[in-house]
C-alpha cells in the first residue's frame, strides 16, 4: 500500500490528485502492518497500543489533507480543469469564506 501511495505521488498530475494517492493507501497501509504486529504479538498491550496509532492516524491524516489542499487552492497551485466542482472558488468569489 505505500508503495501504491509513492507511485501515486509520482504519477498523478496536481496537489489534490496527489493527496487522495497519499492518505487512503497510508491508512489502510498501517491498518495493515499494525494488525499483523497485534495478531503476532497478542498481548493487551500490544494491542490497546496498535488500536491507538490506527485512531489517531485516521484522525489527523484527513485533518492535514484538508490543511494541504486547502493551502494548494488557496496559492492555485492545482488545475481547476481536473475538478467537477470549485465549491471554495465560488464561496471565495462570493465573499463568504468562514475565516
Amino acid at each position: 500500500m505505500c508503495l501504491a501511495a509513492g507511485v501515486g505521488l509520482l504519477r498523478f498530475p496536481d496537489v489534490l490528485s496527489r493527496l487522495h494517492a497519499a492518505t487512503k493507501p497510508q491508512i489502510f497501509g498501517l491498518i495493515a502492518v499494525t494488525l499483523d504486529v497485534a495478531v503476532n504479538n497478542f498481548t493487551l498491550g500490544t494491542v490497546t497500543l496498535s488500536v491507538a496509532i490506527v485512531a489517531f492516524q485516521a484522525l489527523t491524516a484527513p485533518m492535514a489533507a484538508h490543511l494541504i489542499a486547502r493551502v494548494a487552492h488557496d496559492t492555485d497551485r492545482f488545475r481547476p480543469e481536473l475538478l467537477v466542482v470549485d465549491e471554495l472558488g465560488r464561496a471565495n468569489r462570493r465573499g463568504d469564506r468562514g475565516d
